[in-house]
């Protein structure tokens, strides 16, 4: 792979596990987040298990000044891009404290919209390249229970479906992932029964699939599908009653 890809939110477990994917197939990093600590930590790993480079760059969601920095630092050539961005405050402290639905709107979809926005222009004047979007089940439908988060997701869905039309004509590609409930740091503590949880390495094998196939919208694990498209169907007048 002679190919840069730059992966937002690098310090997640689900980032994590795409990134050694990507260093194992011997491609090239831009790992982009907050914590700069804990990425050299994952850019060493890359560095060692075959990355042809693996560069560390701070980047804030809630910070536009942060992102050109990225893309600089991704040098000339083709760019391919994996977000993995978003934070979850539990919907009972934002119904408490509005003020926190600013920054959850921030990491969710704002940001990192953002941000696509200008790496299109890249990958427009590239004539290739593609863009992995990780939203998640949740956006597609509203739930009392987690409507901030849902619905900045939603936002997101809706933003690399447009983006993944504009880019076709100019040869790029954006691929929109919705997982469902993740191992990840997000989800801790959340769940007693981890049947329906998945492991991060499982997504980030379903991701890059989904990329090199340059697949349209993938739900991980699969049968999140069906159950998304049950609970889709449910009438909103019964919906609004249900405790999700």
């Amino acid at each position: 792979m002679s190919d840069t890809w730059i992966i937002l939110g690098a310090t997640s477990s689900m980032a994590r596990a795409f990134t050694r994917l990507i260093a194992e197939q011997g491609g090239r990093l831009v790992l982009a987040g907050r914590d700069t600590d804990d990425m050299d930590i994952t850019a060493a790993d890359a560095r060692a298990r075959g990355a042809t480079g693996a560069t560390v760059v701070r980047f804030d969601a809630r910070k536009p000044k942060t992102f050109a920095d990225v893309i600089e630092a991704a040098g000339p050539g083709v760019l391919n891009a994996a977000v993995f961005l978003g934070s979850m405050p539990e919907q009972a402290d934002i119904n408490a404290n509005p003020a926190l639905l600013d920054g959850t709107i921030a990491d969710s979809f704002t940001g990192p919209a953002r941000f696509l926005q200008t790496l299109a222009l890249r990958v427009e004047a590239e004539g290739d390249g593609v863009i992995v979007g990780v939203g998640s089940v949740a956006g597609d439908r509203g739930r009392a229970s987690n409507y901030v988060y849902g619905s900045a997701k939603a936002g997101f869905h809706a933003f690399l479906s447009g983006l993944r039309g504009r880019l076709l004509p100019a040869g790029g590609h954006v691929v929109t992932v919705k997982p469902g409930f993740v191992d990840t740091a997000m989800t801790w503590g959340l769940f007693d029964r981890m049947t329906m949880v998945a492991d991060p390495d499982d997504v980030a094998r379903t991701i890059l699939r989904a990329a090199d196939k340059r697949r349209n919208v993938v739900y991980v694990p699969l049968f999140w599908l069906g159950i998304m498209t049950i609970i889709r169907a449910i009438p909103e007048p019964v919906f609004k009653k249900l405790k999700l």
